[in-house]
């Protein structure tokens, strides 16, 4: 790695060294960003890496809520504000006990990049809490999310940060906290976007993400004379992200054969079809289930506890064409990577943010899988609350057909700007390599026009 590189890598561990999946963000982005260093001097000179992994802004806050039982109840939450160079702070809010500010800084930190090659005026942000949605009544969420948006609002505006959901923060987490702020500030703006269509959201928000990863995955497996028609996939998670993956891999004619929650993973290897994805969204918007209870509704399925203990998933142990990871970060370590080449995946598309180990990425690279990784080919959701951000000013709302035309197309052009960054800065179909420096190079540029902030 070349020293200028290095030395931020260094510095980063030294400062964050608790931060376990900052460092690996940093680590994957710097290792792309090093082929850059010589060609493009200016960026060593106005120390354009050193300010990007130092977020412009970390807010972190209790929120203090009563449950059912009238028992007052305390969470921690944050806002990262990484950077504003290219548009407001943009990026999702998660609901999840896992949440802490090495996570939040990871996301912050990809999101940057990943809205940038949307083409969109959008900074990166991130922000969320360590409550947990799960087994809360609709009463309790409502109570905490009127807690966090009492803090939050003094923080966030339409033209300053516009948060969105993420994991644990769906339509009913995002109505409530909408609701909050409308009361506070007597002001109907855009400052979330996911909102529902009838006060002011984006049609096609809930499936822009699963939407968006399928529309990248078809654009890379074209141009290499392939399809997704007829193929099998591997899909892991069962929120909006897996269902609309798999939705639309139905509609472009492949099948998906898994999902998976926290609790374990379903193999159903007769298909997963439009009747059988009803019942998931039923059984995980609607009662709030686990994916348990598919293999109980069809019994051609296999239902596989979680395991702690195993040193591989076995979902991704299961013969098919293509993966997609969208459930959560470093899902798939070394011995699932493995596991999937041997398998015969060839295509590797993810939904979730960081999903796959540093170790998990290389032996992609070595074994010629075609890699699509998070900050472009999860870009879809953003990309739609962009547009939805575009709606809200100007008092507008598009129509389905229109957001999905102009969603089809942000992937196309993403595609677009990380096959040929690739090709000119790293090797032909590196997309990792072509997604971080394509994403970088905008704000860099940006970052350095503005001078020292």
């Amino acid at each position: 790695m070349h020293e200028a590189t290095q030395q931020i890598l260094d510095h980063v561990v030294q400062v964050d060294p608790n931060q376990p999946e900052f460092i690996q963000a940093v680590t994957s982005f710097m290792a792309s960003i090093d082929h850059l260093v010589d060609d493009l001097p200016q960026i060593v000179y106005h120390k354009v890496l050193d300010r990007m992994v130092e977020p412009e802004r970390v807010i972190m806050f209790r929120v203090p809520w009563i449950d059912d039982d009238g028992q007052l109840q305390i969470n921690r939450a944050f806002r990262v504000q990484m950077n504003s160079a290219i548009g407001p702070y943009k990026g999702g809010l998660r609901f999840h006990p896992s949440v802490n500010l090495s996570i939040l800084k990871f996301l912050a930190f990809e999101q940057t990049f990943k809205n940038s090659l949307t083409g969109l005026a959008m900074g990166g942000g991130k922000g969320g809490s360590d409550f947990n949605p799960k087994g809360k009544s609709d009463n309790e969420v409502m109570r905490f999310c009127q807690s966090m948006m009492t803090e939050l609002s003094r923080h966030i505006g339409e033209d300053t940060d516009i948060p969105a959901g993420d994991i644990g923060v769906g339509s009913r987490e995002i109505g409530y906290l909408y609701g909050q702020y409308r009361r506070m500030k007597n002001r109907s703006v855009g400052i979330l976007t996911g909102k529902g269509p009838s006060y002011g959201g984006s049609f096609i928000r809930p499936e822009a993400t699963g939407y968006g990863l399928v529309y990248l995955s078809a654009a890379i497996l074209e141009a290499k004379g392939k399809s997704l028609q007829g193929k099998t996939c591997l899909v892991s998670g069962s929120g909006n992200v897996a269902q609309y993956t798999a939705e639309k891999l139905l509609h472009m004619g492949a099948t998906p054969i898994s999902f998976s929650d926290s609790s374990g993973i379903l193999i159903d290897p007769s298909g997963i079809d439009e009747k059988k994805l009803a019942f998931v969204k039923t059984l995980k918007n609607v009662r709030r289930g686990r994916i348990s209870e598919y293999a109980q509704q069809f019994k051609e399925a296999t239902y596989i506890p979680h395991n702690d203990s195993e040193d591989a998933n076995p979902l991704w142990d299961v013969k098919a064409d293509y993966a997609f990871p969208c459930a959560t970060q470093n899902e798939i370590n070394a011995n699932d990577a493995k596991n999937l080449v041997a398998n015969g995946i060839s295509l590797v598309g993810e939904g979730a943010n960081m999903p796959t180990t540093l170790e998990a990425d290389a032996i992609f690279k070595e074994a010629g899988v075609l890699h699509a990784p998070g900050k472009a080919a999860n870009a879809g959701g953003v990309a739609v609350s962009g547009l939805e951000m575009a709606q809200n000013s100007q008092k507008l709302q598009w129509t389905a057909e229109q957001v999905d035309t102009q969603l089809q197309q942000i992937m196309r052009n993403i595609y677009t700007s990380i096959s040929q960054a690739a090709e000119k800065y790293s090797t032909k179909d590196n997309f990792v390599d072509g997604a971080n420096i394509a994403g970088f190079l905008k704000v860099s540029d940006a970052m350095i026009a503005q001078g020292y902030v």
